[in-house]
């Protein structure tokens, strides 16, 4: 009897036990389906050992602006349909027009105060120091180094590069990048008698022939006098031998004698020698001047070259902006950054999205489809860029003028001098005001503003 029950309450005990067993297997088995709790799943090796936790798909968030005409946005969009097809669903990008380069850094300062910025951006080279003075990017100089180093670096213009240095470190990586050229007019050129294959490489040569092509409802040449006026300011202080600012952004050197020398040189094109117009010629509306022919000549940017391409019905050229003492133009256009504070995986994202961007082919394919500068030389390597510079070889002037450009306008406290640069070069050019005097004001501001930064 003693043994019967005994076999029973083993029984028992066995039945418990393989109980308890399968519920904890259950257990083990549902925590390794069900998501955690950052939401990833964690995977399981064939051998039943947990291996390397599958990672969230990123989605980035990438403000972009335009400052040129024609179809940049229809480029960026398809620059991103390509890329989330290539990496995604790990890695996806998402667009966000941010409107022009002024709206983009600001709504970039407003996101990084609110928490609620970007993972990255594309803006103007010259905001670095703005952007450095509240905090909101960080150095590449880690990223570089496990993807590319030196070699990476150095496939980059120097000219496209310095805006983004500063103490040592590299903190954005040229893209969207542009000079000033000269644009003009073939046919325009030859009804003047002018030679068309020979574009005015100096300043007398630019008067002799502004004023010649001026007639008929047509100017000589146009430059703006709104927007971007301190970047064409800047092309002609280095023209006439004298920059505007030292490179780390603490110092600005306007009320100089050759700098004043400069800008009146630009006042007597208008109010001397009547090539241009006077009052404030607009940015935007100049390239349709060109292609209307109401203008012969214009300095503009090389990122509308492919909408004078497209729209001009007549023959034109590029050339190197004429020399006054020396040739010089400042680099424009814009970097990519990546904002401060983002999470280690978000920044290995937001640097792959910028190597893929910027690889020889596709940073080829962008300058021809925008008219940008290719911002590396192995751009220039690539069959797709021989091939079309051999059919439209104005599409290098801008590149083979980096040998004389020079980094942009870029200090501290950027935002507040350049309220003063451009009002007092407004009161210069489209008010008549005295240079000098237009100069010693924004002197003044600059000092003012810059001197928090003085050793």
């Amino acid at each position: 009897m003693r043994f019967k029950m005994l076999k029973v309450c083993l029984s028992i005990m066995l039945i418990a036990s393989v109980a308890a067993l399968a519920a904890c297997s259950s257990k083990n088995n549902e925590s390794k389906t069900s998501p955690s709790a950052s939401g990833t799943q964690p995977a399981s090796s064939s051998s039943g050992a947990p291996s390397e936790a599958k990672k969230e798909p990123i989605e980035l968030v990438f403000f972009y602006p335009v400052a040129a005409g024609g179809s940049i946005r229809e480029v960026f969009d398809a620059l991103a349909a390509q890329f989330n097809e290539e990496h995604g669903p790990d890695i996806t990008v998402k667009n966000v027009f941010s409107g022009s380069y002024q709206d983009t850094l600001v709504k970039v300062k407003t996101g990084v105060m609110g928490k609620d910025s970007p993972d990255l951006t594309l803006l103007s080279s010259t905001a670095l120091f703005e952007l450095l003075d509240m905090d909101a990017i960080m150095p590449l100089d880690d990223l570089i180094a496990k993807d590319g180093g030196d070699a990476y670096v150095n496939d980059f213009y120097e000219a496209f590069l310095a805006n983004g240095r500063t103490e040592g470190q590299l903190y954005s990586i040229p893209f969207q990048r542009s000079t000033i050229i000269l644009y003009y007019n073939k046919d325009l050129f030859r009804k003047a008698g002018l030679d068309p294959e020979k574009p005015p490489t100096n300043y007398a040569e630019l008067v002799e022939y502004g004023k010649a092509l001026t007639k008929d409802g047509t100017w000589g040449l146009e430059i703006t006098a709104t927007d971007f006026i301190q970047w064409m300011f800047h092309a002609f202080a280095l023209q006439n031998g004298k920059n505007i600012m030292n490179q780390d952004g603490t110092e600005m050197y306007l009320d100089t004698p050759e700098n004043v020398e400069a800008l009146q040189f630009w006042k007597d094109m208008i109010y001397e020698h009547k090539m241009m117009p006077t009052g404030a010629t607009a940015w935007g509306t100049i390239p349709t001047d060109f292609i209307s022919q109401k203008t012969a000549m214009m300095y503009h940017t090389t990122g509308n070259l492919g909408t004078v391409r497209n729209g001009a019905t007549f023959d034109f050229g590029t050339a190197f902006l004429p020399a006054g003492k020396q040739y010089g133009t400042p680099v424009g256009g814009a970097n990519l950054y990546i904002i401060k504070g983002l999470p280690q995986e978000r920044q290995d994202a937001a640097w792959t999205f910028i190597r893929w961007l910027t690889e020889p082919e596709r940073m080829a394919q962008f300058s021809i489809d925008t008219g940008y500068v290719a911002a590396t030389k192995s751009s220039y390597d690539t069959e797709t860029m021989k091939k079309f510079t051999a059919e439209f070889p104005q599409f290098l002037t801008a590149r083979d003028q980096l040998e004389y450009a020079a980094s942009s306008f870029s200090v501290h406290n950027q935002g507040e001098i350049t309220k003063v640069f451009m009002s007092e070069l407004q009161a210069a050019i489209v008010s008549n005001a005295d240079p000098a005097e237009s100069l010693k004001k924004i002197q003044k501001a600059a000092d003012e503003a810059l001197k928090q930064y003085h050793n």
